[in-house]
């Protein structure tokens, strides 16, 4: 499967940001210069919503469409804030009121009890009813401090301290955080499998 042109069916400037860098030399279209409206994220899971996001942008447009959905999943949380990170303080959350709302419920929790994870569900279409997405999965593991540190990234990233670096990913630069955050490697991830589809497309039709 060849794909020169995909359309990012994300809203967000930073996944816009980093997967474009990701994905380069492929042509990447942001959903939103083509007036793509979002769409309702009714999913369970990110594998889901991916899926749901993927299919909307490919049905309004001529290109296959790339989705990730992620998020950060705390265990002393119960799992939260998952699916709804982007949107964990409400419907109009900014980073800044999402990363509070984590900071308090945070609040008393021990050091041995904070781990975290930010988990990450990529989903490629070619058309909008392709029966055989790509689908791909990456996860990176962490530890939520008590207070923001750094000023890189977005989302959690100022909260999410990784212990082998003695830093958080807002104090990674770019580079070293697309080499080893949890969309890296779901991408890595999806980018193989494709490879491996088209390997096996070939093969079944030599020229």
């Amino acid at each position: 499967m060849t794909v020169d042109t995909l359309v990012l069916a994300t809203q967000s400037q930073g996944k816009i940001a980093e997967l474009t860098a990701l994905l380069a030399p492929i042509q990447c279209i942001p959903q939103i210069q083509l007036a793509i409206p979002e769409v309702a994220e009714t999913g369970l899971s990110f594998i889901e919503n991916a899926l749901i996001k993927a299919r909307h942008a490919s049905r309004h447009s001529t290109y296959a469409a790339l989705s990730d959905d992620s998020g950060l999943v705390i265990e002393a949380l119960g799992g939260r804030p998952g699916i709804y990170s982007a949107r964990f303080a409400g419907t109009k959350a900014s980073d800044v009121t999402n990363m509070q709302k984590v900071l308090q419920l945070m609040q008393g929790i021990g050091p041995g009890a904070r781990q975290a994870y930010f988990y990450c569900a990529m989903a490629l279409v070619r058309y909008p009813e392709d029966p055989t997405p790509i689908l791909a999965c990456g996860r990176l593991d962490g530890v939520i401090l008590d207070a923001p540190r750094g000023q890189q990234g977005f989302g959690y990233d100022p909260i999410f301290f990784l212990p082998d670096y003695d830093k958080t990913l807002a104090e990674l630069g770019s580079q070293e955080k697309n080499l080893i955050s949890h969309r890296a490697q779901a991408l890595k991830s999806l980018l193989a499998s494709r490879l491996r589809m088209a390997k096996n497309e070939t093969n079944r039709h030599p020229c």
